[in-house]
């Protein structure tokens, strides 16, 4: 991209994601057998999954619907029931990534009932404490599982034991994370000198989409995020039909997705010089996002990262302005745990993946954000967002 220094983000693409390599393996195998220790710990009989997220994340089922009950009796294998769009895919996925699962076939949803209360009732769980994923389970399904399924059953929720395993990613999860980062990286320095030209924010935004699957993504990770001038003052603006300015800080988040692990990255740039005081508001958050990376290590509690970029913020005068927190994990989705916010729980580990995107926004003149992604190391972290972080292009 013109006027950008730094190593070509296309070179770091063609080097992470290579045609045809493929990347390390994943931990799929060892997934359930962690669930497992997890649900015994919780005084359960079983797990009942239904968020296919997280059947993906401990099967490596792509698919679109799917439920998978995790019994904690010894010996007792786990029993995955899809329908029969996936009769072939399921038994082929689950098998391919080493997951012990037992798979069935229901062609209704009452038969995929049947099949999962009867492995309930093998496993000795169907009159015992069965866990629900709170978060993923609506009260119309919760009333169904009590009355028709279980209703010999204690059901109780069971808060994120899957989405507690997911914050760490083991080798091949941050190595897709990473492909889908360069990506990403090398679609904005394909599409970013087209911004002179004066597009629409709606039509940048197209192209950055476009650019992103023809270079190897399956999808965007969220709808990509272009907002010039004053619409980047919200921070999350939607495109619209408004054209780019050469002196409007133009705000740019995307992300994509690949291999089902997502990337997100933020970037403020200017055709032509916005003016001094968007220089300062640029610098400023530049700042506050080099304070909030050096911050992120093992250890390191999660509100300690925002505080060290809103500190840089608010000695500026702009800590009103910060309207958001400071981050949140990327994996399977493109919002996970850990969050880094103000007031968060808990402290960094090494395999945790974190964004770092504080901004200022300021109403009726514009916003900036500067955001990248990063994995946290035994001893610090690696940014996995490589595209250079200038204002001009």
């Amino acid at each position: 991209m013109p006027g950008v220094s730094g190593p070509s983000p296309a070179s770091a693409s063609r080097e992470a994601f290579p045609a045809g390599a493929p990347w390390p393996p994943m931990e799929v195998a060892s997934r359930i057998h962690r669930l497992r220790e997890r649900a015994v710990e919780a005084g359960l009989d079983a797990l009942l999954v239904t968020r296919v997220v997280n059947i993906r994340y401990l099967t490596g089922f792509t698919g679109s619907a799917a439920t998978l009950l995790v019994p904690t009796a010894p010996g007792a294998r786990p029993t995955f029931v899809t329908d029969g769009r996936y009769r072939d895919q399921g038994a082929e996925e689950t098998a391919a990534a080493g997951a012990e699962v037992e798979v069935e076939v229901g062609l209704t949803p009452g038969a995929q009932r049947d099949l999962l209360v009867a492995a309930a009732g093998a496993a000795g769980a169907a009159g015992g404490r069965i866990g629900l994923e709170e978060a993923g389970v609506t009260w119309a399904q919760q009333r169904r599982l009590t009355t028709d399924w279980f209703p010999e059953a204690e059901l109780v929720p069971t808060g994120s034991l899957v989405e507690d395993l997911r914050r760490v990613k083991d080798a091949g999860e941050v190595a897709r994370i990473r492909a889908a980062c360069a990506v990403a990286d090398a679609a904005l320095e394909a599409v970013g000198p087209s911004m002179a030209a004066g597009p629409t924010e709606r039509e940048f935004a197209l192209a950055l989409e476009f650019a992103m699957r023809e270079r190897g993504a399956t999808a965007v990770s969220f709808e990509p995020i272009v907002a010039s001038g004053p619409n980047g003052a919200r921070p999350h603006a939607r495109p619209s039909d408004r054209r780019i300015g050469r002196h409007d800080l133009v705000v740019l988040d995307f992300g994509c997705v690949v291999d089902g692990y997502c990337s997100d990255m933020t970037r403020t740039v200017a055709v032509d010089d916005p003016g001094p005081e968007a220089r300062r508001v640029w610098e400023t958050v530049r700042r506050a996002q080099a304070a909030g990376r050096a911050a992120v290590g093992p250890g390191v509690a999660a509100a300690d990262v925002d505080a060290a970029c809103r500190e840089v913020i608010a000695e500026a005068g702009w800590g009103d302005a910060f309207l958001h927190g400071t981050g949140h994990g990327v994996g399977l989705e493109v919002h996970e745990e850990p969050r880094v916010t103000r007031g968060a729980d808990g402290t960094l580990v090494a395999g945790n993946v974190v964004t770092v995107e504080p901004g200022v926004y300021l109403p009726g003149v514009g916003g900036v954000r500067i955001e990248d992604t990063l994995v946290v190391t035994d001893v610090g972290s690696t940014v996995l967002t490589e595209f250079p972080k200038g204002l001009h292009l």
